[in-house]
């Protein structure tokens, strides 16, 4: 029985991957994942977004009362500890692992940030992700202008790096579907569907906001098994499946409308290492039972573009026929 795949030109041992959380903080952790069967690790994100708030900290502690050359010094610490941490725990990854490392940044802008991408390849990493969500949020802005700098990412880290990139993203976009074909048409190796970000909520007692379930739910999935079917064989880039899979099931669904890899987090927050040896087994008996012997076999078996209902895809209204095998 052959579990192995390919990502962004990388040789995994299975399509099931740590995704990126603080999971991947403790080298010790990341070496129980890779006995357990991940076929890579994808690091914690480095945060654009806390980098710029220590920036800001630092500046609005600045004894002195100057922004010369304190406030210089200050960006200028706060990035490089930022960075020198990061790197270290890739090198460390690597030094520990045989599997795959892929790094991950976490970014808001198409600024200075980019260079950082370089710096994670000589560090050793496999591979890098990039974390995108702009939330589309600001009125004077056409989508557009949002979707431009998605591509001005792009081309940065393109002009920056040798090692393959994804780009994790959201879906929302007023055109997914193009937008997705625009990003294959990149340098970009692969896509992510899709990124888990901070969710709002509301402490009625309090009346304030608070943080939302950090953990993705099961329902979530459908989402990410929806766009990968449509998108399956339509563009030319790797997509894996992310959000919402706890489960062998899950990995086979996702699988099955054409993803090649899947993240696993909230599942190995819950259970730790142990739910990804059940997933492999779960995969296993599975293929065994429907004799496939590889992956490829099967991939993209339930894509809308192999179904006898298509159409399944992109109903969003409830109707009669809610399976493939029809009346």
């Amino acid at each position: 029985m052959d579990l192995s795949t390919t990502y962004m030109g990388l040789k995994l041992k299975s399509p099931i991957i740590v995704g990126s959380s603080g999971l991947s903080e403790h080298i010790e952790n990341s070496i129980a994942y890779e006995k357990a069967g991940a076929g890579a690790i994808v690091l914690k994100s480095l945060f654009e977004e806390q980098i710029l708030h220590d920036v800001d900290e630092q500046r609005l502690n600045n004894m002195y009362g100057s922004y010369a050359d304190q406030e210089y010094y200050a960006m200028y610490y706060s990035k490089k500890h930022n960075i020198t941490q990061y790197t270290n725990l890739i090198k460390k990854n690597k030094e520990a692992l045989d599997i795959p490392v892929i790094a991950s940044v976490n970014c808001v802008s198409a600024v200075e940030w980019t260079s950082y991408a370089k710096i994670i390849e000589e560090a050793g990493a496999d591979a890098l992700e990039v974390n995108l969500f702009l939330l589309p949020a600001d009125i004077d802005h056409t989508g557009e202008e949002k979707e431009q700098i998605y591509f001005d990412i792009i081309e940065k880290i393109g002009s920056e790096i040798n090692i393959p990139f994804a780009l994790k993203i959201s879906y929302y976009f007023s055109g997914l579907a193009n937008f997705i074909y625009r990003l294959s048409q990149t340098k970009a190796s692969a896509v992510v569907l899709f990124n888990k970000f901070y969710s709002p909520d509301v402490d009625i007692e309090k009346e304030m906001i608070i943080p939302g379930d950090v953990f993705s739910c099961k329902e979530l999935n459908t989402m990410t098994l929806r766009w990968i079917g449509i998108l399956y064989n339509k563009i030319r880039m790797d997509m894996a499946a992310s959000r919402g899979i706890y489960d062998g099931e899950a990995v086979i669904k996702n699988l099955l409308v054409g993803a090649q890899i899947t993240q696993i987090v909230s599942a190995v927050y819950k259970e730790g290492p142990k739910v990804l040896e059940e997933m492999i087994s779960t995969l296993t008996d599975w293929m065994e039972r429907h004799e496939y012997n590889t992956i490829e076999q099967f991939r993209g078996k339930a894509s809308q573009k192999n179904i006898k209902k298509p159409v399944l895809f992109e109903r969003t209204q409830f109707m009669r026929y809610f399976s493939d095998a029809g009346y």
